[in-house]
């Protein structure tokens, strides 16, 4: 429990100056831009000056950040909620300012708010991420992580233990399993690899073994066999312990969007509403879709100009490869791609099958023969997929969804899968910032299913930012 401790107290620290050393930045630089450096402006004939006031300012700032609980390392590492809460501290201050100075008449300069605001905001969210993708190393490694007691069925245990392996940045370590009720086995959970510390469905039971595998969390799994007044007992020993309680219902790959809890009779009910893409969601995403593919078109023009050129050059045959491929509600359409393959590719594939290194119902090969000395470069960095950005334009595709199938794949399709044709296959998704062709087919179909179920504007802006770090590295591409 020491070196769980001890990360926590270094990375609080390290957001405490990080946080300080931005706010500084930002409201001193606000002061120098707008009033120079001669500190002699007084507010509406107050006593006090605006470099008392930027004192003031940034201390206050600072305040709010950990008021807010931006620094909590619950939230550290993964997901949206540390930049919400930072955000939402950050521009709380500066509407209080704003009710503060009508309220008193004090005619507060618009240009030094209208910097320090922006220019703080962005620098607290950029030195955030910074240190997320430092600790992001850091827990690949298997350093700065929680150590978690899993507590549940055997069946639900080893599935929350494989999601969790699967997230490391989300920095959870299990390191023991306890399945109450279960009938004294194995000294292994089989399919995850953890010891089993223990069976007895009673508080003090489970607190000893926390103990003993030095967990500084628990994670109650479905299936687990306790009555709810002993987890309500559990739960009171944890917290006098200053250990974490966690609770992971039966829901995989459900986004929080979807998520609401409501309190009744004092249980913590979940409910989950249904995904739909209809009505004022549908047009959003269609408009955004035909004005950013428009703008990329215009702007990638002399590239996409300069790619037919070399490809034309490069061997015979035609500039652009049109393939049938299926898109939303099972409609065909024609896919647009520049040719990266010898011409014959097609006819070729029946006597490469037996090299497949793809996954599933998918084919690849690292190494394929039948791809050009250009099209190697252009799969690398995908700009062989630039003339979809046509196929986004018309409607037949989408900027972000998941990866547009092939006939045979569908006909393949298991009846769960096919829910990938609920919506527009897209030039991007989650499938290409996760490993694109590394990805098994599991990995590939659960990622698919989840853009599906939890699909949101915001989340198509992130997929994007993220889509080109991973066409700059060609991680996964060939």
């Amino acid at each position: 429990m020491t070196g769980g401790s001890d990360w926590r107290t270094r990375s609080s620290r390290l957001l405490r100056v990080v946080d300080a050393f931005v706010v500084v930045w930002a409201v001193s630089g606000a002061f120098i831009v707008r009033f120079g450096l001669e500190p002699d402006f007084v507010v509406a004939g107050q006593e006090f000056t605006y470099a008392w006031l930027s004192v003031a300012l940034a201390i206050v700032w600072w305040l709010m950040l950990g008021a807010w609980n931006s620094r909590q390392t619950r939230v550290l590492g993964a997901g949206p909620d540390e930049y919400k809460r930072v955000a939402a501290a950050s521009l709380w201050l500066f509407g209080l300012v704003a009710i503060v100075s009508y309220v008193l008449r004090v005619d507060t300069a618009r240009g030094y708010v209208g910097v320090a605001l922006p220019a703080g905001l962005l620098g607290l969210l950029l030195g955030r991420w910074l240190i997320r993708q430092h600790l992001g190393i850091n827990r690949q490694q298997g350093q700065s992580m929680s150590r978690l007691l899993l507590l549940g069925g055997p069946s639900a245990v080893a599935h929350l233990a494989a999601s969790l392996e699967r997230a490391k940045h989300a920095g959870y370590l299990p390191v023991a399993a306890y399945t109450p009720g279960s009938h004294e086995g194995p000294a292994v959970e089989p399919e995850s690899g953890l010891p089993i510390v223990g069976y007895r469905p009673d508080a003090r039971s489970i607190v000893d073994a926390i103990t003993s595998c030095g967990a500084d969390a628990v994670a109650v799994s479905a299936g687990v066999q306790l009555h709810p007044q002993t987890l309500r007992h559990l739960g009171w020993e944890l917290a006098s312990r200053n250990i974490g309680l966690i609770m992971a219902p039966a829901l995989t790959d459900i986004a929080g969007p979807r998520i609401h809890t409501q309190q009744v009779a004092g249980l913590p009910l979940i409910h989950v509403t249904t995904p739909t893409l209809e009505g004022g969601q549908r047009v959003a995403k269609r408009l955004f879709d035909v004005l950013v593919s428009g703008l990329l078109i215009v702007l990638s023009l002399p590239v996409m100009a300069l790619v037919a050129t070399l490809v034309k050059v490069d061997s015979p045959g035609p500039v652009l490869f049109r393939q049938d491929r299926v898109g939303i509600e099972g409609k065909h359409f024609s896919m647009l791609k520049f040719r990266s393959m010898m011409v014959d590719a097609e006819q070729q594939l029946a006597g490469l099958k037996n090299r497949n290194e793809g996954s599933g119902l998918l084919f690849k090969m690292k190494n394929d023969p039948r791809i050009t000395r250009v099209g190697g470069v252009l799969r690398k960095f995908s700009l062989d997929e630039l003339p979809q950005l046509f196929n986004i334009f018309v409607g037949s595709m989408s900027l972000v969804g998941p990866r547009p199938p092939l006939p045979s794949e569908v006909a393949e399709y298991e009846h769960d899968v096919r829910r990938r044709l609920l919506v527009k296959p897209g030039l991007t998704g989650l499938w290409q910032v996760s490993g694109r062709s590394n990805l098994s087919w599991q990995d590939s179909v659960r990622l698919d299913l989840y853009y599906v179920e939890n699909w949101s504007l915001a989340g198509d802006l992130i997929i994007l930012m993220k889509t080109f770090r991973a066409v700059f590295h060609g991680a996964g591409a060939y």
